[in-house]
């Protein structure tokens, strides 16, 4: 029998714990996750969240990844409830929304935004579109600017009130210097009819649900309230090449974990998303739902998740927006 020097039993014990630790930091998870979507089945953040659950980290982590629809309250009670789970094995598929509504809220939403949760990855975005009616006599920004000063009547459509379709007017009513009048409805679908007519003026509204109109050639779009032209409407500037720099919105859509997940879980559903949101086939499923495929870092997306949350609270308190 060959003898073992003292050495190499040393040698062999000190590679133990980290063999140790490497088969640690791959046992999260150790059963199905629950991954919580705050909005309806069958909506755009519903699809891509079971996109991303059953195609993507169901396959790569080797345990199902199971969407659970928790709606209401603006996103509040799925938000809520995730930020209550301590099982280790809950997600939020969470959105721009939740880092809005606390401040529309007079009572606690339940969750604190900064706190309670991990920012895990960026997925993807909602472009919005400043649009008109193709019969308007408004053809850009500026004009448009010089029209709401003149008239102060002028109406702009949102898809309800203290959604980011109205508080993106509301940005932009404070960057040029105007008083667009809100006109609610209860989603961008019942608002079209009246957009399309001319009943109202103008809207800050979703890429994916004007590109049939846009096509049609029924709205005008004037320009981009993002930092970047896009793919679809490359001759569309964004509203700080129009001259007003200020209101950049992002709809962003994003995995999240409660604070109670494992570290080990945590660091591995980064890497294994950071290198889905590489792939081209997870992208180009992304744009399939009418979205933009996320491009931040991991730590990029972090950092502006409180600054969402504090430049959203400012705007409301100035401008005064509360849902009663």
């Amino acid at each position: 029998m060959k003898n073992i020097s003292r050495r190499g039993l040393l040698g062999a014990s000190l590679a133990l714990p980290a063999f140790g630790a490497a088969r640690a930091a791959e046992s999260w998870p150790n059963r199905p996750v629950r991954v919580i979507v705050p909005f309806a089945a069958g909506g755009p953040a519903d699809g891509l969240a079971r996109m991303l659950a059953e195609q993507v980290l169901g396959q790569k982590l080797g345990q199902p990844f199971v969407v659970e629809n928790r709606a209401g309250a603006g996103g509040v009670i799925g938000t809520a409830a995730a930020a209550q789970a301590t099982d280790g094995h809950t997600l939020l598929f969470g959105s721009i929304s939740m880092t809005i509504v606390p401040h529309l809220q007079a009572q606690p939403v339940g969750y604190d935004v900064v706190k309670d949760f991990v920012p895990l990855a960026q997925i993807a975005s909602t472009p919005f579109l400043l649009v008109v009616p193709a019969k308007s006599p408004i053809k850009d920004v500026k004009s448009l600017v010089e029209a709401a000063k003149a008239n102060r009547g002028m109406s702009a459509a949102n898809s309800g009130y203290g959604t980011l379709s109205h508080l993106t007017a509301e940005l932009f009513n404070r960057q040029a210097g105007i008083n667009l009048d809100p006109v609610v409805y209860r989603g961008e679908g019942v608002l079209m009819p009246d957009l399309l007519s001319g009943t109202v003026g103008l809207g800050f509204l979703t890429l994916s649900s004007l590109l049939p109109h846009l096509r049609a050639g029924t709205v005008r779009a004037l320009a981009v309230a993002g930092p970047a032209r896009l793919p679809e409407l490359p001759e569309v500037p964004t509203l700080a090449e129009a001259g007003f720099p200020g209101v950049e919105v992002d709809g962003w859509q994003a995995m999240f974990a409660p604070k109670a997940t494992p570290a080990d879980g945590i660091a591995r559903l980064k890497t294994v998303l950071a290198e889905a949101m590489a792939e081209q086939g997870v992208r180009e499923r992304i744009t399939g739902f009418g979205a933009v495929p996320a491009t931040r870092s991991a730590a990029d997306f972090a950092a502006l998740v409180p600054a969402e949350y504090k430049r959203w609270g400012d705007l409301v308190k100035e401008r005064n927006i509360k849902i009663d």
